[in-house]
């Protein structure tokens, strides 16, 4: 597939015209954003830059869930985008040839970290992070002291289970409840087959060392994974057995105070805190061992790349415009207020609290739960989210075994069909 799609956008460059010669002599931009909730922020800002700038910079935003099929399509056509996403190791496999290598570049040089940058085998610097976000379990400290708690409690899965587990008992008398509808419809179920599991593959990469994506598991940790997922819904304000089908508004539940706990990331911060000022967030807790040190999920799949095939004007135009975005008092600015924070030199302070918190565990030496990419992610989380399904109407091992069979097995096949 890779070197059918190498041999087409090539042929395809060599045929076609690239951007009109009125803009390709001065240079202009064309961004394929990645992030459906950011594409208002950028038009803006992309018509500002050229207002005052004279350059072209055109946004294009896919619809959710189709970032691929849509870069599959822009890359084969005239004037293809000059900015892209490779958000993880899949990405550099599929698209690091197409890729710019940037070491040494204007924007390079502006990064904070390398934490977030993606090389392809050859060392190439094929892709840097934009933004990066955290993401964990956020806790009404309010609620939780109603219910004669502390937030000391909640420092591993023993201390969650208890608060929790009590919140549920007396939701009637306390007057909300523990946990927020864990829906697996498709609005929801992200949360769960792409955040919640990431726990099971931090800790078996954290024990194994994998240093790139593995072709198997061993799923040591999936029951890790079960005892914090049955912990969630079966102290949730709705009942497994209606999960299914979702439906149920779970960012409402917690910000009008009818739920304690919500899984949820940094992007949610503005919009939770407005109404839950003391939202804090915590880490997955699930009882793994020394899990007292474990910090927030932070990471990003948000990384730009630079099109190689772009013409010389172009890839400046690119690389100017970026600089802009990054360091400009009030772009930058415009940029942290949705994202929560960008790794640049010069951008504008994050005021984003729940990253503050993650920004607080590290400081207090916890390691923080890096993210892992999961292989043919669609397919493979529609399977999880079939099995988890299962076992929400009827949680007996025999169905939590279809569960390991989607985390493990389901692996192996989706890495499979991935690298044929």
């Amino acid at each position: 597939m890779k070197k059918i799609l190498a041999v087409l956008i090539t042929m395809i460059m060599v045929f076609s015209l690239g951007f009109p010669a009125a803009l390709a002599d001065g240079g202009a931009v064309y961004w394929l954003n990645f992030k459906p909730e950011l594409d208002e922020t950028l038009q803006s800002l992309a018509a500002k830059y050229t207002e005052s700038t004279g350059v072209a910079v055109k946004i294009v935003t896919a619809a959710s869930g189709s970032y691929n099929s849509t870069l599959l399509n822009e890359m084969g056509k005239s004037g293809a985008p000059t900015l892209f996403v490779i958000g993880n190791a899949e990405g550099v496999r599929e698209w690091g040839e197409f890729a710019m290598d940037l070491t040494g570049t204007p924007i390079a040089e502006e990064l904070t970290t390398d934490a977030y940058n993606l090389y392809d085998e050859e060392g190439r610097l094929v892709s840097i992070g934009y933004c990066y976000e955290c993401y964990g379990i956020v806790v009404n400290p309010e609620n939780v002291e109603k219910a004669g708690h502390s937030m000391d409690e909640l420092v591993n899965f023993e201390g969650l289970k208890a608060v929790a587990e009590d919140i549920h008992a007396n939701a009637e008398a306390l007057g909300f409840d523990a946990f927020a509808s864990a829906d697996m419809d498709s609005s929801s179920s992200w949360r769960y087959t792409g955040h919640l599991i990431n726990l099971e593959y931090f800790y078996e990469k954290k024990a194994d060392g994998w240093k790139d994506m593995p072709a198997t598991l061993t799923g040591d940790y999936v029951d890790n994974f079960r005892a914090l997922y049955s912990l969630i819904v079966n102290n949730s304000i709705t009942d497994p057995k209606d999960l299914a089908t979702g439906g149920h508004d779970a960012a409402e539940e917690f910000m009008s105070g009818k739920v304690t706990f919500y899984l949820t990331g940094s992007w949610d911060y503005a919009t939770l805190a407005a109404r839950v000022p003391g939202a804090k967030m915590i880490p997955y807790y699930c009882g793994v061992e020394g899990e007292e040190k474990a910090g927030l999920n932070c990471g990003t799949e948000n990384c730009w790349a630079i099109n190689k095939d772009a013409s010389d004007a172009d890839k400046q135009a690119t690389m100017d415009f970026m600089m802009w975005l990054v360091s400009d008092p009030e772009a930058s600015a415009i940029i942290v207020e949705q994202l929560g924070v960008i790794p640049y030199k010069h951008a504008a302070e994050s005021t984003n609290g729940f990253l503050s918190d993650a920004a607080n565990y590290t400081a207090n030496g916890c390691y923080v739960m890096e993210w892992v990419s999961q292989p043919n992610v669609d397919a493979y989380r529609a399977a999880l989210v079939s099995a988890l399904n299962q076992f929400d109407a009827d949680q007996t091992d025999a169905n939590w075994e279809l569960v390991r069979t989607a985390i493990v097995d389901g692996w192996a096949t989706n890495y499979a069909a991935a690298n044929e």
